[in-house]
């Protein structure tokens, strides 16, 4: 790895484990921590490393200094989805640590997960019933799989404040809504706020739940409706969007997550926003200017 790509290890590394001090847990510590484990899972997609046998490999081989001890490919691939939960706890935490995390605007956007292309994958994959055809209009193109739904901060660090996997055809007004009403602590630490998001969300159910809550929807009207105040803002926040999509996708692999369970998918697509909030985090305190790609390290 670069030196920059080593200190975000580290300085990532050291902020998971100050935050699990003194935690208690049943059973046999195992020989790899949480901490180490989180580290390993986000430089492995830093690095672009999809496949998890090649990344051990390479762990060995670069990083044994780092982490002595590595475990065999199928503990390794057990690891990361019994830890959905502290994934999730620790994109919280990093977010929390930034000055992001008080800007008084958010934008809501998804975007596909594929999972499948062939007919008898569809048929036989353990996703069926909860992944879903759906269409996708950036490329005019049909898909089978979830959607990525998140709520990122307007600003030019795109740092993600919450998100959710759903089905391609879930309505993106419920989901937003769900993922509104499941996160309390989020609403009570955000009072006013002001989402942004497109014309999907038109809904005179999702208004009165924003309104009910305290929040403000920004989004463009149809063409035969009246404009909405502050309309002619929303055209510049589609670069952030997009940049943060970018770096999902072109960085950090979303598209060739190659999980096949639920909590395979979850646990992948978790690590890929883990890492992208541990990357802001640091750029955030080390003053690294934001760049397009958003992961500003050279590797």
């Amino acid at each position: 790895m670069t030196t920059d790509l080593e200190t975000l290890a580290t300085a990532l590394y050291v902020k998971i484990d100050d935050s699990l001090a003194g935690t208690w847990r049943s059973g046999r510590a195992p020989r790899l921590t949480d901490a180490e484990l989180l580290t390993l899972a986000a430089m492995q997609a830093v690095l672009g490393f999809v496949s998890e046998a090649r990344w051990l490999r390479f762990a060995r081989v670069h990083l044994a200094v780092e982490f002595p001890y590595l475990p065999g490919q199928s503990g390794y691939n057990k690891r990361p989805r019994a830890a959905n939960t502290l994934i999730s706890r620790f994109i919280r935490t990093l977010a929390r640590d930034t000055d992001l995390w008080h800007d008084d605007v958010w934008i809501v956007d998804s975007t596909p997960v594929e999972c499948a292309r062939s007919r008898p994958t569809v048929k036989r994959s353990e996703l069926a019933g909860w992944a879903g055809y759906g269409y996708c209009p950036s490329h005019s193109r049909f898909f089978w799989g979830l959607r990525l739904r998140r709520l990122l901060l307007s600003t030019p660090g795109g740092l993600p404040i919450t998100w959710a996997l759903a089905s391609a055809k879930a309505d993106e007004r419920e989901v937003l809504t769900d993922m509104l009403a499941g996160d309390r602590d989020l609403l009570a630490t955000h009072p006013g706020q002001t989402i942004v998001g497109d014309k999907g969300y038109v809904s005179k159910h999702l208004d009165a739940f924003m309104t009910g809550h305290g929040l403000a929807l920004l989004r463009p009207s149809y063409r035969n409706h009246k404009p909405r105040p502050g309309e002619h803002l929303l055209k510049p926040i589609r670069q952030l969007i997009e940049s943060v999509n970018e770096t999902l996708k072109g960085q950090l692999d979303l598209e060739r997550h190659g999980a096949r369970t639920p909590a395979g998918v979850l646990a992948r697509i978790g690590q890929r926003i883990l890492t992208l909030t541990a990357a802001i985090w640091r750029n955030r305190q080390t003053g690294t200017p934001t760049t397009r790609s958003l992961i500003a390290y050279d590797h």
